[in-house]
C-alpha cells in the first residue's frame, strides 16, 4: 500500500491479542461484520491469512506471531503520543529506574544523582547496570531506562542528548617523577603504563598519537576499568591515562597532567527510546541527570 491506513495497526493488535473477531470487535467497539471486513483488509495488506480457523476458534499464522510484538510496540508508542501528560506526585512515586553506564560515571556522579533523586522522590531507586550488559534490544524493550556514555552505533529511533565533553589526562602518584616539570612526549612515553580496555586491547588512540611522533610507550598491564588503573598507579610508579571529569573524585591526592599528545575529546551522552519521551517520570529522571552532570 502506498498510503497505509494506520488504523489497521490497532485492529491487528486487537485481533492478535483476542484471537477472535467477535472479541476484537467488542474491544474496538465495532460490529462483527465491520471487524471481519477489517481482517480481510489486513490479509490483503500483509499477503498473509494472519488468523486461520482451528476448531471453533482462530489461531495465528507464523507471520502473525512474528508481527505480534512489533504491532504491540507500535500501538503503545502511538497511545503514549496521544496520552496527556500526567502531573506526578513525586513524594509518592515508587519506581526503579535502570541506568546503564560505566563504573567511572557511577563513582563520580552516582552519589550526587542519588541525592538529587531522593530530594524529590524518596521512594525511587536507581539501578546502575554495567556496560557488560549492553545489547541492542535493551532500550527498545525498556529493560534499560537510560544509557549514559559515548554514543556508538544505535538504532535510528534512539534519542541522544549530549551531557558533557571529557578529555583524557595522565595521572601518577604524588612524588612520581612525572609530577614535576614539563611532561614531554618523550618523558611520557618512557614511563611504564597501564592500559584500560574492557576488551583487553594493549594499544589505542594514545599509542597512535605517539606513533605519529616516532614514539612507543611500554604497557606493562591491562585492566578493564579506570578505578583499577588509578588504584594501581596510586600504589606504584605506573602511569594511568583516564578521563578527567569521570575520575575527579577517584584521583584525589594524585597528580594529573595534560597528555603531551593530541587526542580527541569524547562526548558523554544519554540515550533513551522514544517510547519514554512523554512519560513524566522519565522526563524528570533525565532532568536530574542533566542537572547533576552540569553541576561540575
Amino acid at each position: 500500500m502506498t498510503s497505509p491506513d494506520l488504523n489497521l495497526l490497532f485492529a491487528l493488535d486487537a485481533l492478535l491479542a483476542e484471537g477472535s473477531v467477535a472479541r476484537a470487535a467488542r474491544r474496538l467497539r465495532l460490529s462483527p461484520s465491520a471487524m471481519s471486513r477489517t481482517l480481510a483488509r489486513l490479509r490483503e495488506a500483509t499477503g498473509d491469512p494472519l488468523l486461520v480457523r482451528a476448531g471453533r476458534g482462530l489461531v495465528p499464522t507464523p507471520r502473525a506471531e512474528a508481527l505480534r510484538r512489533q504491532v504491540g510496540r507500535a500501538v503503545e508508542d502511538a497511545e503514549a503520543l496521544l496520552r496527556p501528560a500526567e502531573l506526578l506526585d513525586f513524594s509518592t512515586l515508587d519506581r526503579v529506574f535502570t541506568l546503564r553506564t560505566n563504573e567511572g560515571f557511577v563513582e563520580e556522579f552516582g552519589p550526587r544523582l542519588v541525592a538529587r533523586v531522593e530530594a524529590d522522590a524518596p521512594d525511587v531507586r536507581l539501578r546502575f547496570a554495567p556496560k557488560s550488559d549492553k545489547d541492542a534490544m535493551s532500550l527498545r524493550d525498556a529493560a534499560i531506562d537510560l544509557e549514559i556514555g559515548v554514543a556508538g552505533q544505535t538504532g535510528p529511533e534512539v534519542r541522544i542528548q549530549a551531557l558533557f565533553r571529557d578529555r583524557f589526562i595522565g595521572v601518577v602518584r604524588a612524588g612520581h617523577a612525572l609530577s614535576e616539570g614539563t611532561v614531554t612526549p618523550e618523558r611520557y612515553a618512557a614511563g611504564r603504563h597501564i592500559s584500560v580496555s574492557r576488551r583487553g586491547r594493549e594499544r589505542g588512540p594514545i599509542d597512535e598519537a605517539l606513533s605519529a611522533l616516532g614514539l612507543r610507550r611500554t604497557v606493562v598491564c591491562m585492566v578493564s576499568g579506570f578505578s583499577a588503573a588509578l588504584a594501581m598507579a596510586r600504589a606504584s610508579d605506573l602511569v594511568a591515562s583516564v578521563p578527567e571529569r569521570h575520575t575527579a573524585s577517584a584521583r584525589a591526592g594524585m597528580h594529573g597532567f595534560a597528555l603531551p599528545v593530541a587526542t580527541l575529546e569524547v562526548t558523554i551522552s544519554m540515550l533513551w527510546h522514544p517510547r519514554l519521551d512523554a512519560d513524566p517520570a522519565q522526563r524528570w529522571l533525565r532532568d536530574c541527570v542533566r542537572q547533576v552532570c552540569a553541576s561540575r
